[in-house]
């Protein structure tokens, strides 16, 4: 925050001290390709502005390098100020080189995502497959055990005649008699 503000104080001063409208400074960023609209300038150049967020790179950074010159180096600059401009080219492409860096790990983040949302899903589905695999079985079984249990009392009962005949039988009384 310190930093912009002062950027901002220096860009109000250089702006006066070269007297320059806001349509001369619009020229200026055209020259470097860097576009804004004559309303963000006038909200940078207001007063009590240096008080104010902005985005250094999209806003204050395309007036700077138009008034102060600061991405060219220049023949009588002082070794100073060559090494300062020079500092600051390099971090600006390293920080354009971290930025896209960090758009492909996202991208690559992305594709990782939609890769794990696809394999689980195929997952889930073969889970699901399995799981209503086994619920047939499971009733399937439960069947052959409700049959099983159906004869087992059907073999009771028949068992359970059979001995009531035989119990009941009139030869059998009278080979107890005899044999008493």
């Amino acid at each position: 925050m310190t930093n912009t503000k002062e950027i901002i104080v220096k860009l109000k001063e250089v702006r006066e001290k070269k007297e320059l409208s806001y349509n001369d400074i619009l020229a200026l960023m055209e020259k470097n390709d860097d576009f804004l609209s004559k309303s963000t300038l006038s909200r940078i150049f207001a007063e009590g502005s240096e008080d104010t967020n902005f985005d250094y790179e999209n806003t204050i950074r395309p007036i700077a390098k138009a008034l102060l010159d600061m991405e060219t180096i220049e023949d009588d600059d002082t070794m100073d100020v060559q090494a300062l401009k020079s500092l600051l080219r390099y971090k600006i492409q390293r920080i354009e080189e971290l930025e896209k860096q960090v758009k492909g790990l996202e991208t690559a983040l992305d594709k990782e995502k939609i890769k794990s949302h696809e394999k689980l899903e195929k997952e889930r589905e073969l889970a699901n497959r399995r799981i209503d695999f086994l619920k047939g079985q499971v009733s399937l079984k439960d069947k052959r055990m409700d049959m099983l249990l159906e004869a087992v009392f059907e073999k009771d009962k028949l068992h359970q005649q059979m001995l009531t005949q035989i119990l009941d039988c009139p030869c059998r009384k009278r080979a107890e008699m005899e044999n008493a």
